[in-house]
């Protein structure tokens, strides 16, 4: 075979024209056969050669027998065929496709390749990898005539860089991809998707309580949980994403050609609820939670540092909610940071001056009306800002040891307030996951009940599943404490944590409290929810716990609940939270009843709003004012003469467009019906399924940077109109 390479040099040589020959020529091409056979034979090079197809026409005999039998059957085939570009990501020097190179008819240098030799007898097939040189070769007329050239197998290098490569690039200690892969991936991945104009999701991970695992039951449990977090996650994404591990107990998924944010709301529950089962470690249990952050390019970032921060941003939203959640980005997460932080500044002032206050809300008997309880909760009146909510403050307290000094004042005052009672009312006080856990809260929960006198039956410590984050020893024992002392234990929120019945069966609770989530929207059509709470009530009746049915607020809600079999109700539709002196007055004329009151009907969930947003009609667009929003619709503020029956689009920001009809309306206010209902944004708000592309406003001339709260830059409808407006724009005073 070597011979029949010589003869191609030579026809070469011969199709460029008759050549003067003298005496030496002979001599002189003997000598370059002996050298390039000596070449050969030494191991220091392969020959290869095409014709003008492209088509490999000459393997010397080193290169077959480097790839074993069979691999004359190589010959004829096109090169890129026989010759595979490397992986990039492994090691390899980045490099044009071989292909490219062929059909620009280049220069071959230095270029690493894969070649796949021949099964042998004794062996599977085996991957060579060699490093090409190669030239075009031309006629005098410049008449392409194919390529010659060599290469030198690098085998043994190249598999050592590629492990090498592989261990830099995986997390040891999962087998998950590492920071430096997961930044390189992200990286490329979002610079060939802004070329072809896709959307990629980025999820950021974090292990609620992991360190509470380490410190209590060492690094070795806590590398086994990590693991089986690792495999725990794996199954859920799938092929659908990469995940990967940040460092500590951070972790990150990667989602390509995703933007759907109800389809990735589902993803994140099914990754929150997963991981937040009980995990075995050398014959112990434990449980953990996670909080999730979602952002999606390009929406909220085109390159990786704009969507990691992003992502970030919406983790921290997440965990500063209450945990064991997920959180979308939206531009106000960042307004939302600083004001966190003043508000935290703020609140440790207002606990030095004792400005943090209780209120109580009932507990009813839904066949009676008799009042059976009261649930503790904390009020705070700001001296400028007024009224701050508690789900704004009692987060902020979450955060730092700030939850502990307030829980412990909490609690002595329920304690010296409910003495003040009926000996047959109970109270109900919320401890927190940090208060719960902290050495020496049963001395707490003691000295309150002894400095106020009140029985101890009567105390009611409402406990969220956050506790059960953590060593379940530990937490096992708090709860056998409690229970010698004599208080009643209630589990809050059952159902939206870190859910289990396993912590069920060891009887430390009295009551289960079923999550308003369930009990909200109970009477529309089909929904599953009734479903739920004859469940949660089937099941605290066989393990003799009452139960409560919170955030009842419509009569209709109450019919239900009740006829489901809740022991007690709380919620507006018998009173929102009172003060002190508002219970004793209660009390003074000797009842103990509350009449129910509220809607007849269930309304979809609205929050209010005051804030600028659009809206589109035919050529149009027009500034508004969102008023309140639901799932199923929206009213707004700001224009005239707008018909019902009206369709118009309401643009919410972010390329959040809904197609909308006005269904009612007065001089200055419409109220809009949603063509397709909003979807939760997992942190209290709600947000479209899908969202226009910023990539199609940039089609149209519109800068990605002009995307904006509130702001879809329709600029169309602002600088040209069609036709006459059809409504009347009103000033709208912001």
């Amino acid at each position: 075979m070597a011979m029949g390479f010589l003869k191609s040099v030579k026809q070469q040589v011969g199709r460029q024209g008759p050549a003067r020959r003298g005496p030496g020529d002979t001599a002189s091409r003997s000598s370059r056969i002996a050298v390039l056979n000596d070449v050969e034979a030494l191991g220091i090079g392969m020959f290869w050669a095409t014709d003008a197809e492209g088509r490999l026409t000459f393997l010397s005999q080193r290169a077959l027998d480097e790839l074993g039998e069979g691999s004359e059957e190589l010959l004829g085939k096109p090169l890129p065929q026989v010759f595979c570009d490397s992986d990039p990501e492994i090691g390899a020097t980045q490099q044009r496709a071989i292909g490219f190179k062929l059909n620009a008819r280049s220069k071959i240098d230095e270029h690493i390749i894969a070649v796949k030799a021949a099964r042998r007898r004794d062996s599977e097939a085996r991957t060579r990898w060699w490093r090409l040189n190669g030239r075009p070769m031309m006629d005098k007329r410049g008449n392409f005539l194919g390529y010659r050239g060599s290469a030198i197998d690098i085998t043994s290098q190249y598999e050592h860089e590629m492990q090498v490569a592989l261990q830099s690039q995986v997390d040891e200690l999962t087998g998950l991809a590492n920071r430096r892969k997961l930044t390189d991936r992200l990286t490329t991945t979002l610079s060939a998707f802004r070329a072809s104009q896709r959307s990629c999701a980025l999820m950021m991970l974090d292990l609620d309580r992991f360190k509470h695992v380490n410190d209590t039951m060492g690094h070795q449990a806590g590398d086994e949980l990590l693991r089986q977090v690792a495999e725990r996650l794996k199954g859920i994404v799938r092929d659908g994403g990469e995940v990967g591990r940040l460092g500590g107990d951070e972790f990150q998924v990667l989602l390509p050609d995703m933007d759907d944010r109800g389809t990735l709301g589902e993803l994140a529950n099914r990754i929150v609820q997963s991981l937040s089962q009980p995990y075995q470690i050398k014959g112990r249990r434990a449980i953990i939670g996670t909080s999730v952050g979602i952002a999606i390019a390009p929406y909220d970032g085109v390159d990786a540092d704009e969507l990691t921060r992003a992502a970030d941003m919406a983790l921290y939203a997440s965990k500063e909610a209450r945990g064991g959640t997920f959180c979308f980005f939206t531009t106000d997460l960042r307004d939302a940071a600083s004001k966190t932080a003043e508000l935290g500044d703020r609140l440790r002032d207002a606990v030095e001056r004792n400005e943090i206050d209780l209120a109580y809300q009932p507990l009813v008997d839904p066949l009676t009306n008799e009042v059976k309880s009261f649930e503790a909760l904390l009020r705070w009146v700001d001296g400028d800002e007024g009224a701050i909510s508690p789900a704004d403050f009692i987060p902020v307290a979450e955060s730092d040891d700030l939850i502990i000094r307030i829980g412990e004042m909490a609690l002595r005052q329920a304690c010296s307030d409910a003495v003040r009672w009926p000996d047959s009312i109970h109270v109900a006080v919320n401890v927190s996951a940090k208060q719960f856990v902290r050495p020496g809260f049963r001395k707490i929960v003691a000295a309150a009940l002894e400095a106020s006198g009140l029985a101890p039956h009567r105390l009611e410590l409402e406990i969220t599943e956050t506790v059960f984050v953590g060593d379940l020893k530990v937490v096992d024992a708090v709860f056998e404490e409690l229970k010698k002392l004599g208080v009643r234990l209630a589990l809050d929120d059952f159902g939206t944590g870190y859910s289990s019945l396993g912590y069920l069966k060891n009887g430390h609770f009295n009551k289960l409290k079923i999550d308003q989530s369930f009990v909200r929207g109970c009477t529309e059509n089909g929904d599953i929810n009734p479903a739920i709470i004859s469940a949660i009530v089937a099941l605290a009746k066989a393990l003799g716990m009452e139960t409560v049915a919170e955030g009842v607020e419509a009569m209709d809600e109450l019919a239900l609940v009740r006829e489901r079999g809740a022991d007690l109700v709380q919620g507006f539709v018998y009173s929102p939270a009172i003060p002190q002196e508002d219970v004793l007055a209660r009390f003074a004329d000797g009842s103990i009843q509350v009449t129910p009151s509220g809607p007849p009907r269930h309304r979809a969930d609205r929050i209010s709003i005051f804030r600028k947003v659009g809206l589109i009609h035919e050529d149009h667009y027009y500034d508004v004012i969102l008023r309140n929003l639901s799932k199923t619709g929206a009213r707004i503020n700001g224009l005239a003469g707008v018909p019902v029956g009206t369709d118009v689009v309401l643009d919410l920001g972010h390329g959040q467009l809904v197609v909308s009809k006005v269904v009612n309306a007065t001089e200055n206010s419409q109220g809009l019906k949603f063509e397709t209902p909003l979807i939760s944004d997992g942190s209290g708000g709600f947000m479209t399924r899908h969202r226009i592309s910023p990539y199609s406003l940039a089609e149209a001339g519109i800068p990605l940077a002009a995307l904006g709260a509130g702001a879809f830059p329709l600029a169309k409808w602002r600088e040209a109109h069609k036709s006459a407006p059809a409504f009347v724009q009103l000033d709208l005073g912001v």
